[in-house]
């Protein structure tokens, strides 16, 4: 990864993109692909879809969504603090003390969640978001009210940061990692040549209902789509590999199997990691994926599908961690796989 991806990529993990409020995250998306893009364009969804080669008949369309998961104010009481439910799949737990930026109407600012003192009894077992709050040292709903109103949206407050070995932690690597992913894929395809067209979509929504990969797809009919997402690491203390599988940081990006995944589409990158001599692992969807992927096979007549997943440890926590490592190995794995496309593979399981 050279220094201006690097640089991305830290720009997208330092912008608030809670999801149905990506538009700043797609401005900055939009800016950095425009400079090698051969067309760039956006939708009603609100999704940011760079392309290279587009009049080829044959189309790849790569998506990571952009969106993380949030807090949304859903009541400002008498003494000023603000009362918040989820947005996406987020669990109240890790809340408990942690520092948020409010993305106000009027303007971002800095609050608390509070924790009750262990002297006063702690902080219950069953905790839910109920009994949650944010103190952004208001002293009346009047004075809060002034910057903040029902609807808006807050997301933890930590900044991105590296760790031993490459590793790297921070807040909403699910999935802005992925939509860093798909914009280096469409970098490095747009240096060759490409004999199909190939789309990438920095996505919204996934978090909450995948709708932006659904419209995505329907816009852009792809012949083939693969999800860029993240997936459970489960090599840390505490996990039960017997039940979650075996998946490790630097243990290389993550192959789908199950019955929403075209096996031609693995086949196709299994045949890029074995040129690349890269290390794969598998994990296993057999009804659903529960990412873009699910939304995008049925738009259209139907679209093949495969998912190429990051090992992510803590997922939806304040300290998600991945390995810089798999990162540039996933970018590799499907520049590789794309560039030796023909434009004239088959991906129907049975052909007559």
């Amino acid at each position: 990864m050279n220094d201006q991806a690097k640089q991305f990529l830290m720009a997208l993990l330092n912008t608030a993109s809670p999801s149905s409020q990506e538009a700043g995250i797609q401005r900055k998306w939009l800016d950095y692909v425009k400079g090698f893009s051969h067309k760039v364009h956006t939708d009603n969804a609100g999704n940011v879809i760079g392309a290279v080669n587009p009049d080829a008949p044959f189309k790849v369309l790569l998506a990571g969504h952009c969106d993380e998961i949030g807090l949304v104010i859903n009541r400002i009481d008498e003494d000023g603090f603000l009362h918040f439910d989820k947005m996406g799949g987020i669990s109240p737990k890790p809340a408990v003390g942690m520092k948020v930026d409010v993305l106000g109407y009027k303007k971002t600012f800095t609050g608390v969640v509070g924790a009750n003192a262990e002297h006063h009894g702690g902080v219950k077992d069953d905790l839910s978001f109920e009994d949650l709050y944010i103190d952004c040292g208001a002293k009346s709903k009047e004075e809060i009210a002034e910057f903040v109103q029902i609807g808006d949206l807050a997301v933890y407050k930590r900044t991105p940061e590296i760790l031993f070995n490459n590793r790297l932690s921070g807040r909403g690597l699910d999935n802005r990692t992925g939509a860093f992913i798909v914009a280096e894929v469409l970098r490095r395809c747009a240096e060759d040549n490409p004999k199909v067209g190939v789309y990438a979509a920095s996505t919204v929504n996934e978090e909450t209902n995948m709708g932006g990969a659904y419209f995505a797809a329907a816009g852009i009919n792809p012949s083939m789509a693969i999800a860029c997402d993240v997936t459970f690491a489960t090599d840390y203390p505490g996990v039960n590999t017997n039940k979650y599988g075996d998946i490790k940081l630097d243990g290389g990006p993550v192959l789908a199997k199950g019955a929403p995944i075209n096996y031609k589409m693995n086949h196709l990158l299994e045949g890029a990691a074995r040129r690349l001599n890269m290390a794969v692992q598998y994990e296993l969807t057999p009804r659903m994926t529960g990412t873009d992927a699910d939304r995008m096979r049925l738009t259209g007549a139907g679209v093949p599908v495969s998912l190429v997943s990051l090992p992510l440890r803590y997922m939806h926590s304040p300290v998600e961690t991945v390995s810089l490592k798999d990162i540039d190995e996933e970018i590799d794995l499907l520049t590789d796989m794309i560039l030796h496309l023909t434009g004239e593979e088959s991906l129907k399981p049975l052909d007559i």
